[in-house]
Order: structure tokens, then sequence, then C-alpha cells
């Protein structure tokens, strides 16, 4: 019988980019790729933006929306 192997789990498989790799980002960024730098699930984040209440920045596109990695970046700086 073969012991049962443990497998990371999703979270664990994207891990959290530095501020230093945030820096390097494109001028904006998606959705679920902000709420991994930020450390919360992209439901919550689409969540605060929705309520007006997002610790960063966005820019609607029609459906999409967007967050400036600028915004990012300083919010995570004075963390």
């Amino acid at each position: 019988m073969r012991k049962p192997v443990d497998l990371p789990s999703s979270a664990a498989l994207k891990a959290r980019p530095t501020l230093a790799e945030v820096r390097d980002w494109p001028a904006t960024v998606n959705v679920p790729q902000a709420a991994l730098a930020l450390g919360c699930s992209p439901r919550h984040l689409y969540y605060l933006i929705k309520r007006g209440e997002a610790p960063v920045k966005t820019l609607p596109f029609g459906r999409r929306c967007v967050v400036t990695t600028q915004s990012l970046v300083t919010l995570l700086e004075s963390a």
C-alpha cells in the first residue's frame, strides 16, 4: 500500500510576491494579481472595489477593472 502524498495547497503554489517583484510589474495589473500581492482573495478585493473601499487605486475598463502598480507599491511600502 502506498503512503499518501501531501500536496501543497493552491495558495502555496502561488507564492506572495516580494516588494521588489511588484515594483517590476507593468503599470497596471488585474485584480487577482493585485490580491495576491496584498495577501487577500480576489473575491474580497472585488468586494472592496465595488464598495469603493479598496486600499489601492483602480481603473475601470468597461466591465473590467485593473489596479495601478504604483498604488500597490505605495501601500506595501507603508506596511
